[in-house]
């Protein structure tokens, strides 16, 4: 008898702990929802996830808190969409504003992808010089590009760019492939053009961009050693080409990022919907 008295004892103590359990799991729940019905998610969010952290086991709370979560994220989803919605005409007239001055050069046979160059930095109307060019892809990617014209070789692989106080930067080196570092001989004359894509020229990019006011050393390394300064008119179009880049590339996230939102606003929806 005593035996039987210390278990109902002990199962009434059990059951009233499971309860206070389930009593803390629902307080939670509920600054949850009401954090959600604030448009607090990023709190709504916390507090859910807390749930899962320190109430595991209370299982009606948990399905309840699950649900309230994909309403969290589905909110998130359409303020995601409507963000995107308002910014992307903004960013698309800003493109539209500065590539006026550019020509957008494509292979639609062989390129996804093309890229926006300067005018007065096509080839068309650069032949027989040496310089520096940079082009922006319709994704906001910039790539930068040494030429080199001339009664020698120099079999360069990269360059090196400073200003007059020391500060300097350079490009990736890259090696001779007949494709990003290719060269030619005519009557003559040798060309070379050696392009660093992304990360590879982008320091390169950034410190000419920075420094565009002063006078820019370019010096061609990874072979015979040869030295120019950078035309006026050749800084002032990598600065228009990475002014462009940025807004390219703004408006590349943009619609990246509302298309996530709809496919994660779809799966949610469905979800939800299955409950």
């Amino acid at each position: 008898m005593k035996r039987l008295t210390i278990y109902i004892i002990g199962m009434i103590l059990l059951f009233a702990g499971c309860n206070d359990k389930e009593k803390e799991a629902r307080v939670r729940y509920g600054k949850a929802k009401n954090f959600y019905e604030q448009n607090d998610l990023f709190a709504a969010k916390n507090e859910i996830d807390s749930i899962r952290i320190y109430y595991p086991k209370e299982v009606k709370v948990m399905k309840d808190a699950i649900e309230l979560k994909r309403l969290v994220e589905l909110k998130e989803a359409d303020r995601n969409i409507a963000y995107c919605d308002s910014l992307l005409p903004i960013r698309q007239k800003e493109v539209g504003e500065l590539n006026k001055n550019f020509i957008l050069e494509k292979d639609t046979l062989y390129q996804d992808m093309g890229n926006y160059v300067w005018k007065q930095q096509t080839i068309e109307r650069n032949v027989e010089r040496s310089y520096v060019r940079c082009k922006v892809s319709e994704d906001g990617a910039t790539s930068l590009e040494s030429v080199y014209f001339g009664s020698r070789s120099l079999n360069h692989t990269g360059i090196k760019v400073s200003a007059k106080d020391g500060i300097f930067a350079e490009t990736a080196s890259i090696p001779y492939d007949g494709g990003l570092n290719y060269r030619f001989q005519d009557l003559g004359n040798t060309t070379e053009v050696v392009t660093y894509k992304r990360e590879n020229g982008v320091d390169v990019v950034k410190f000419i961009y920075a420094n565009a006011g002063e006078r820019i050393k370019v010096e061609y390394t990874g072979g015979k050693a040869y030295t120019i300064y950078m035309a006026d008119a050749d800084k002032k179009a990598l600065v228009a080409t990475y002014d462009l880049a940025a807004v390219l590339s703004d408006v590349d996230t943009l619609i990246r990022e509302r298309d996530k939102a709809i496919k994660r606003k779809a799966y949610l929806e469905g979800k939800l919907n299955q409950e």
